[in-house]
């Protein structure tokens, strides 16, 4: 059997809020490397478990409860933490602003 990851999903680049990061993901690792389909040219793999299986839970602790309730073998990942820089557009324009690049 693989090792089963639990981990909170980060955000996506092309998205600002948080809307699909509240939740943590139970899903196995890769047994073995996907490969293409000289017919099709699709990747994929024989491994199922790892291709198919994800599963979403609401807290940390139901994930790893889940896990050892089934007798999977798991590691968590834990989330980084964002750091939030307050900004103004109304800074750009202050008189004791330190002049850099202007682009007009």
């Amino acid at each position: 059997m693989s090792i089963a990851r639990i981990y909170k999903p980060a955000k996506t680049a092309m998205q600002s809020g948080l809307a699909k990061t509240t939740y943590w993901v139970l899903e196995f690792e890769l047994k073995a490397a996907k490969r293409t389909d000289r017919l099709m040219g699709w990747v994929g793999s024989q491994d199922m478990q790892s291709d198919q299986v994800l599963i979403k839970f609401a807290t940390k602790d139901e994930a790893t409860s889940f896990a050892t309730k089934h007798g999977l073998e798991y590691q968590t990942r834990e989330p980084a933490e964002r750091a939030i820089k307050p900004k103004s557009y109304a800074d750009n324009f202050r008189p004791d602003r330190i002049m850099g690049n202007w682009t007009h």
